[in-house]
């Protein structure tokens, strides 16, 4: 008995209890493997409950943002729709210049359909008002945010091998937007870190790590000088070390973890950390493995999860290029991460396989990364890739032999 992810051609043909497939994607010097198996929906995987389906069909609510926020998203529906991946958006238009009533209306979008992509908004350094994108977060409880940093062939970096996850608190600390002048020239700006969110961040963290067959948890601070605010981040992260002595723990501080990061990145596995600090170490991990365009991001509570680029101010300022210049790698892989959350495992290491394998085998990259393709035909080759791949898998379900690609 099979069944068709969507109705429209060409199907993906995936039979139930089908063993999984082995997919090998070679070139004259490498093969890579890649497992995929039937569709899985399996939501308690991240501890949330099930999303919008209606009919077999997903609804993800899109917020395009801003910069080339709004091109991304048009190259993520077509891919999408080119692929027959089942999924339908729901766009809700969010800039800098929203008002309140348009972010309250964003916030119920992602709580009634638990799932978004979202690019950036801008926030201005002299803008009095509240950055949007903190706010966002705040209001929807998201108070994880993961970053996915690891070394692709074929594009040049001085470092190799890069595999860090890096944990971020991603609701107090410096960004509680907590600020006031006390008299003329005197402002105090409020770090807030409780033992709940940091105790929170912390088990996520372990958890994070169990389940992912990782084997150390690093814990960035600078207890050594906010004794008790980063101390207090601090100690929670080493209770909760102790209810997990199969992973090895340390801690470091962060001024030491930036050079660290940048002499040594091998050395780290996965990072937790409060706000501020993980902002800045997501940025440096994606300088490691290549830079902004290439890190996708993920922000995770209790009943919704946000996906984006990882480094959240590189989509606004990529808006000076000319148009389809940006490197759309990043948004791609946070939206394969996102088809993957929402139980659609063939279609979201699908799309992962063929943006590697795009950037790897064929070297077809943008300026940032030393080539000289653009947007579109960066998209085109991926879904050129990934359109074959599921010609190849369809015929592969009915013969149930592996198959060499490319």
């Amino acid at each position: 008995m099979a069944f068709y992810l969507k109705h429209q051609m060409p199907p993906l043909l995936v039979a139930r209890n089908q063993p999984p497939v082995s997919i090998r994607i070679t070139n004259q010097n490498k093969i890579s493997r890649y497992f995929i198996g039937r569709q899985k929906r399996n939501y308690s995987a991240a501890g949330l409950q099930p999303v919008s389906c209606y009919g077999g069909r997903h609804v993800v609510t899109l917020i395009p943002g801003e910069g080339v926020g709004e091109e991304m998203a048009n190259h993520v529906e077509k891919i999408f729709d080119k692929l027959n991946i089942p999924v339908d958006f729901e766009k809700v238009e969010l800039t800098s210049s929203s008002t309140e009533e348009e972010l309250q209306n964003a916030v119920m979008a992602v709580q009634r359909n638990r799932v978004a992509l979202k690019g950036n908004i801008a926030t201005a350094v002299n803008d009095p008002r509240l950055s949007l994108n903190v706010r966002l977060r705040q209001n929807l409880g998201l108070f994880a945010n993961i970053v996915h940093g690891k070394s692709i062939p074929g594009i040049p970096t001085k470092h190799v091998g890069v595999d860090i996850i890096v944990i971020r608190e991603n609701t107090e600390g410096e960004y509680s937007l907590l600020e006031h002048e006390n008299i003329p020239g005197v402002v105090e700006s409020l770090k807030v870190i409780t033992r709940e969110k940091s105790y929170q961040i912390a088990k996520f963290a372990f958890l994070y790590a169990k389940k992912n067959g990782r084997r150390k948890v690093t814990a960035v601070h600078k207890a050594n000088i906010m004794k008790l605010g980063d101390g207090l981040f601090l100690e929670c992260c080493q209770e909760v070390a102790l209810g997990f002595p199969e992973i090895e723990f340390n801690s470091m501080i962060v001024d030491n973890t930036a050079m660290q990061l940048v002499a040594n990145p091998q050395q780290f596995d996965v990072m937790v950390m409060p706000n501020l600090y993980g902002n800045i170490v997501n940025n440096i991990v994606a300088g490691l493995i290549g830079g902004a365009g290439l890190v996708p991001g993920v922000n995770l509570g209790q009943h919704c999860a946000l996906y984006e680029v990882g480094t959240r101010g590189s989509a606004v300022h990529e808006a000076h290029e000319s148009a389809d210049q940006a490197n759309p790698t990043a948004y791609i892989l946070a939206s394969a991460l996102m088809i993957k959350h929402l139980g659609l495992d063939t279609d979201g290491t699908l799309l992962r396989a063929a943006t590697q394998s795009v950037l790897s085998d064929h070297r077809i990259q943008t300026r940032d990364i030393g080539g000289s393709a653009s947007t579109s035909q960066v998209v085109d080759a991926i879904v050129s890739v990934a359109w074959n791949t599921q010609q190849i898998l369809r015929n592969e379900s009915k013969q149930n032999k592996p198959q060499t690609l490319f």
